[in-house]
């Protein structure tokens, strides 16, 4: 089963709908509203499927009310909350170290390991930075963001 199938898994067992939908757009990619989410049926990989599932899923868990006035501050924090829990969900602290463990040398090839766009596990990383810092400690391992990703396991 893939990630993008055990999200859809997810999302059923939280009584959540799932629809196809060609949106007049190329740049929406879904909507969230009331338990329903509408994904753009142009999604063309699992990989993209499963990143916009994750964030539109975040909203479920996350938000509440119309959020689509970006003009408002809470409306942007809102949106942050579902991406970083979208970002948790998909990859996580132990995600990179996972990946690491797998062998993974560059971010494509961790991307791939973890089933999510390259763009997707830079956002990531970038909002994992600001959270931590340089670095973060999990386990057995120091995660290093600055200069560039890194993971030592400490023996």
């Amino acid at each position: 089963m893939t990630s993008y199938e055990k999200l859809e898994a997810e999302a059923c067992e939280d009584g959540v709908e799932i629809i196809y939908k060609k949106f007049n757009s190329e740049r929406l990619k879904a909507l969230y509203c009331d338990g329903m989410i509408a994904l753009n049926s142009n999604l063309k990989t699992d990989a993209e499927k499963s990143c916009i599932l994750a964030e539109e899923l975040g909203h479920y868990h996350t938000s509440s009310g119309d959020i689509t006035d970006y003009q408002e501050v809470s409306n942007k924090k809102q949106e942050l909350q579902a991406r970083i829990w979208a970002y948790n969900k998909k990859i996580g602290l132990m995600g990179i170290v996972r990946a690491f463990e797998h062998g993974c040398k560059s971010l494509y090839e961790s991307a791939e390991f973890l089933e999510v766009t390259e763009q997707f596990l830079q956002d990531a990383l970038e909002c994992y930075r600001q959270k931590y810092g340089h670095m973060a400690v999990i386990d057995n391992y120091v995660i290093y963001f600055i200069p560039t990703l890194g993971v030592l396991k400490i023996q």
